[in-house]
């Protein structure tokens, strides 16, 4: 089992409307990103969000990225998601600039997508049917890939069109292109998404157990595709939780029952009306349920379940294992909610040189490897990677000679 962390540009309470403060939550979250390069978290996802106040601030991932590449070396840095409505942005846009994140990464880009969080979300790009969107992700996601490996693509389609033939530049770095991913809110999107060959990204909001259905119903159909989107297939069940793993034991009991935690949940109650709201069903903005009335036997029941995990690393590592047993293939943490920058800081440290290892033993990440066993599904592949061999003769411009296409 691999794992990540997920940044969203949360900012609670009065700091969602001062300058100052939204912008140390921004660069407090890329920090975190290169913390946990060095201590062997393999994915940071960046979520893309549009006027979601204080749930998230981070509307443009692929700034983010481009940020955090050029001080990494080896984590994975994926968009959470990248939605597709035509509506909000042409879809060669999108194929542009994931590839060339996957260029500016050097291969480390992964491409997640989805329809966006909800109604809300949608109606800043005048998208007034959130339901609208799904057949728009159906079209969008198949062409992607082709603009990626075409060198002549052209498309008529039911929401888009490039009507004449064009070469869309960048192609992906080296062979392929990147990993495609999909958010799976409800139940019947795991099953689409394994019968597509791309992985499932997936937020936890319930005993853990189950989540087993779910995982199962993705592995089953994984097992025989119907299509596989892309060059390869991505067999991977992303799930997201949070953590609180301290040496303080006390400490992080005392940040899991205190008064606020659960905040968060109220806002994704509230903007994502594309999914299932969590078992409480609190939505922003009713006041949170205060854990700390419960006590210490209600957050050993919470953990039990695998609604959190608490505690030191290695009590961490006992409640890990329960993710391992329903079939989960990355666990991914946003890890803002109720702790201090420096906690989360700590945690990265933590969990990543005691609790990872035990799980995760191959260096290398599971994407690389589907990756590197891609067949292209549209001809040769058009990427290239850097070789040291290859000698370039660059013309001067005079002697540049036309291409055939019409003019504009």
């Amino acid at each position: 089992m691999e794992f990540g962390i997920f940044l969203n540009g949360y900012t609670p309470g009065p700091a969602a409307h001062d300058r100052a403060s939204e912008h140390l939550v921004l660069m407090r979250e890329l920090e975190l990103a290169i913390k946990a390069d060095k201590h062997n978290w393999k994915y940071a996802w960046f979520g893309e969000h549009h006027g979601l106040v204080e749930y998230s601030h981070m509307s443009a991932p692929e700034v983010a990225i481009g940020y955090v590449a050029a001080k990494t070396e080896r984590i994975h840095l994926a968009t959470g998601i990248n939605s597709l409505s035509p509506r909000k942005e042409h879809p060669v846009r999108y194929a542009e600039r994931a590839a060339m994140m996957d260029h500016i990464t050097e291969g480390r880009f992964e491409w997640g997508t989805g329809r966006g969080a909800g109604s809300h979300e949608m109606a800043s790009f005048n998208i007034m049917d959130k339901n609208s969107t799904k057949t728009e992700w159906d079209e969008v996601i198949r062409e992607i890939p082709r603009m990626w490996a075409q060198t002549d693509y052209t498309f008529e389609g039911d929401h888009f069109t490039v009507p004449t033939p064009h070469d869309i530049h960048p192609k992906p770095y080296g062979e392929s292109h990147p990993p495609i991913w999909v958010a799976c809110g409800n139940p019947a999107t795991f099953g689409k998404a394994g019968s597509m060959g791309i992985g499932a990204i997936a937020f936890n909001f319930e005993p853990v157990y189950n989540l087993k259905g779910r995982i199962e119903a993705y592995k089953e159909a994984a097992e025989n595709p119907v299509e596989i989107v892309g060059d390869y297939q991505n067999n991977n069940v992303m799930m997201t939780n949070a953590v609180i793993c301290l040496s303080d034991r006390k400490r992080a009991r005392e940040i899991a029952l205190s008064k606020g935690r659960g905040y968060l949940v109220t806002l994704v109650n509230l903007y994502h009306d594309t999914m299932p709201k969590s078992a409480d069903a609190i939505t922003w903005p009713s006041p949170t349920f205060d854990l700390s009335m419960g006590g210490d036997e209600l957050l050993d029941q919470l953990i039990e379940g695998g609604f959190m995990l608490v505690g030191t690393p290695d009590e961490v590592c006992e409640q890990v294992k329960a993710y391992q047993e329903v079939g989960c293939d990355q666990l991914v943490f946003g890890i803002n909610d109720g702790m201090t920058h420096e906690e989360n800081l700590e945690m990265l440290e933590l969990f990543g040189n005691q609790v990872i290892p035990e799980f995760d033993k191959d260096p290398e990440h599971s994407t690389t490897k589907y990756r590197r066993n891609a067949v292209p599904k549209y001809g040769r592949f058009q990427g290239a990677g850097p070789d040291p061999d290859l000698k370039v003769e660059v013309l001067p411009t005079s002697a540049v000679l036309p291409l055939p296409y019409p003019s504009a």
